[in-house]
C-alpha cells in the first residue's frame, strides 16, 4: 500500500466532509481513547462510513468498492475461508489473478488478518476497501452451503433419527444456523427449513400432515407456496424437534400449544411465534418469523404518499387524542405503529404500551405482555398504565367496550392514545365502536385520524412486463386523465423473485382525519358510508385509489390492486 503523505483529517476538511470544529472535537477524543479518527469522527456522527472510506482510500491509495453486492465473487475462493474468521474480521475474498487476490475489508490498517488470509489461500492479498455492513451482508449471502435447502437434506432423513438427544442436539445458545456443522438428519432438515424461509423472505412456515403425507408450505409476500413434502413417517420427529425449540410440551399432542423461538440465521436475529393444533392427521404447526430489521422501518419507508406522510406525521405529535390504525391481521399495523413511535421517541417523552404478544423490544418504551392466565388484559394493563404518568400510550388492540372507554378517557385527559382495530376500511372503525357500545360523543370528542392500510406486493424490477390498463379501471376512479402518460407493469418471473413476479410489499393507505364536519357526522351516529363520502368530498383518497397510485408508479400492478382491494367504490 502506498499511502498519500496528507493526514486523513486534512484529505476530509479539503473535500468539506467535516468542519474544521469538527475535526479538533475529533482529534481531542482521540487523544483521550487513542483511537482512530476516521472511527471517532463515525461516533460522533461528524462523518458517515462511506465518506470516512473514500478519504481513507485516497490516504492509504486503495480502492474503494462502493457496490460489494453487485460483484460476482468467486466462490472456489471462499470455500477455503472459515466464515467464522471471515465475520470476525471482516474479510471477504473477492477475486483471484494470477497469485494475487483481491479482498474486501473496512479496516486495511489491521494487517495481521490479511497476512493469516494470504498464508490461507496461498496467495498475495490485494486489500479492497468497503462498508462494513456490505462486507457482513456478502458473507451471509454467499455462505449459503450446497445442502442448505429442504430439498438438498430430504435424502439425509432415509439415514434414520437417532432419538430424543439427536433432537435436543445445540439449544443451549442460539447460534447462527450457518455456523452449525453436521447434526442428525432431522435437525437439518428443519435448519435447513427456517434458513430458506429466512432467505426467501417467508413471513410464515405451514408444516401440514395429510393422510399419506406431510406439506411444507412458505406465506412470501401474503401468498403461501408448497416448498417439499417429507415423508409421512418423519412426521412425528420433525414435529417434536420443532417443538423442543419452542420449549413445548412433546407429550402433549391433544391440545393446541404456543411456543416462541430465538435464532440467528445469517447474521440477523430472528424471533419466530409457534403454534401447534391439532388435526385429524397429526399436528399442524405454524411458524410466524419475526425479522425485526423487517419491522423496525422508518414511516417515509413504508409506502406513505408524500401528502398522507406529513399529514401522519403532524398529527402523532399531537399531546393528547385517539390515533387508530385498521385492517386486518397480516396488514403491517404493527410495523406502522412501530414507525410512529420510533419517530416520536425522545428522553422527554414517557412512552407505554400492552400489546398481545409483544413482537419487538423497542428501545426507550416501556412494553407490557398481555396475559390472560393472571387476569392481566388490554383493560387492567390500560388503567394501570395510566397510573404511570404515560405521555403516549400504545394499546395493541381495542377487542372491547371497557378498552374503548378506558383509551378514550385517556386521550381526553391529556395523552396521545395508539391503537388497533379490525375493520374494512377507516370509516368503518366509528360503526364497529358504536356497535362495542361506545357513545359517539366520546368517539367524537377525542377521534384524532383513522388511518385503513393493506399490503400490496411489488412487482420485482428485474422481470416486470409493460401492461395497458382496461380503460373502465382507471375512470372509475376518476384517474383517467392522470394516468395519462403513465407506465403500468404487469408481473413477469425470474430467478431473483423466485419466478413470483414480486418482491416485497409496501403499504397503501387511507387516511381519514377527523374534522368539525365529520365529527358533527359521529355525533349523530352517521353511518360509516355517509362519513366515508364526506371524507372523500374533503380528499381523502380511498385504498383503491392510493394503490392505483402506485401502480402509476410502476410500483404494483393492476390485479394486485384488484386482489387486495375489493371495497366498492362510492
Amino acid at each position: 500500500m502506498r499511502a498519500n503523505s496528507k493526514y486523513l483529517g486534512e484529505l476530509l476538511l479539503e473535500k468539506g466532509l467535516i468542519t474544521e470544529e469538527q475535526l479538533v472535537k475529533g482529534l481531542e477524543a482521540q487523544k483521550e481513547k487513542e483511537g482512530r479518527l476516521g472511527e471517532i469522527l463515525c461516533q460522533q456522527k461528524a462523518l458517515g462510513e462511506e465518506a470516512c472510506l473514500q478519504a481513507l482510500s485516497e490516504q492509504l491509495q486503495v480502492p474503494f468498492e462502493a457496490h460489494l453486492e453487485q460483484l460476482e465473487l468467486d466462490l472456489e475462493l471462499i470455500q477455503n475461508v472459515p466464515i467464522n474468521f471471515a465475520k470476525q474480521y471482516e474479510l471477504l475474498p473477492v477475486s483471484r489473478e494470477g497469485n494475487r487476490v483481491r479482498v474486501a475489508t473496512s479496516d486495511p490498517l489491521n494487517l495481521y488478518p490479511l497476512q493469516d488470509l494470504g498464508r490461507l489461500l496461498s496467495a498475495e492479498v490485494e486489500p479492497v476497501l468497503a462498508a462494513s455492513r456490505s462486507i457482513i451482508a456478502a458473507i451471509n449471502r454467499v455462505y449459503d452451503r450446497a445442502s442448505s435447502t429442504a430439498e438438498g437434506v430430504m435424502g439425509d432423513l432415509e439415514e434414520g433419527v437417532s432419538g430424543l438427544d439427536a433432537l435436543t442436539q445445540g439449544l443451549e445458545e442460539p447460534e447462527d444456523l450457518l455456523d452449525v456443522s453436521d447434526e442428525a438428519p432431522i435437525i437439518r432438515l428443519v435448519n435447513s427449513l427456517l434458513f430458506q424461509a429466512v432467505k426467501e423472505r417467508a413471513s410464515d412456515i405451514h408444516i401440514e400432515p395429510f393422510e399419506k403425507d406431510l406439506m411444507v408450505r412458505f406465506r412470501i409476500d401474503g401468498v403461501l407456496y408448497e416448498v417439499i413434502r417429507p415423508p409421512k413417517r418423519f412426521q412425528n420427529s420433525i414435529a417434536s424437534r420443532i417443538k423442543i425449540m419452542g420449549g413445548l410440551n412433546i407429550a402433549e399432542k391433544r391440545l393446541p400449544q404456543d411456543g416462541r423461538i430465538q435464532i440467528k440465521i445469517a447474521g440477523k436475529d430472528i424471533d419466530i411465534r409457534l403454534s401447534t393444533v391439532p388435526i385429524a392427521h397429526g399436528e399442524r404447526i405454524v411458524m410466524r418469523l419475526l425479522d425485526r430489521e423487517s419491522v423496525m422501518l422508518d414511516l417515509e419507508q413504508i409506502g406513505f404518499s408524500p401528502d398522507n406522510l406529513e399529514v401522519f406525521n403532524e398529527l402523532i405529535r399531537y399531546t393528547h387524542g385517539i390515533i387508530l390504525v385498521t385492517g386486518p391481521t397480516g396488514s403491517g399495523k404493527t410495523t406502522t405503529l412501530y414507525g410512529a413511535l420510533q419517530k416520536i421517541n425522545s428522553p422527554d417523552k414517557n412512552i407505554i404500551t400492552i400489546e398481545d404478544p409483544v413482537e419487538y423490544q423497542l428501545h426507550g418504551i416501556g412494553q407490557i405482555q398481555v396475559n390472560p392466565k393472571i387476569n392481566l388484559t388490554f383493560s387492567n394493563g390500560l388503567r394501570s398504565i395510566v397510573r404511570q404518568d404515560p405521555d403516549v400510550i400504545l394499546v395493541g388492540e381495542i377487542r372491547d367496550k371497557e378498552t374503548a372507554e378506558i383509551a378514550i378517557q385517556a386521550s381526553l385527559t391529556g395523552h396521545l392514545v395508539f391503537s388497533t382495530l379490525h375493520t374494512n376500511d377507516a370509516a368503518g372503525s366509528v360503526t364497529r365502536l358504536v356497535e362495542m357500545g361506545v357513545e359517539p360523543f366520546l368517539i367524537s370528542s377525542s377521534l384524532l385520524a383513522i388511518l385503513a392500510q393493506r399490503l400490496v406486493r411489488v412487482l420485482c424490477p428485474a422481470c416486470r412486463q409493460p401492461e395497458a390498463p382496461a380503460p373502465g379501471f382507471l375512470k372509475d376512479l376518476g384517474l383517467e386523465e392522470k394516468a395519462k402518460g403513465a407506465a403500468f407493469y404487469r408481473p413477469g418471473g425470474c430467478p431473483k423473485c423466485l419466478n413470483t413476479g414480486f418482491m416485497g410489499r409496501t403499504a397503501i393507505y387511507e387516511l381519514l382525519v377527523v374534522g368539525d364536519e365529520i365529527r358533527e357526522l359521529i355525533n349523530r351516529n352517521a353511518d360509516s358510508t355517509e362519513i366515508k363520502r364526506k371524507a372523500r368530498s374533503q380528499g381523502m383518497l380511498s385504498l383503491r385509489e392510493d394503490a392505483a397510485r402506485k401502480a402509476m408508479a410502476g410500483v404494483t400492478s393492476i390485479s394486485e390492486i384488484v386482489r387486495v382491494t375489493q371495497e366498492d367504490i362510492l
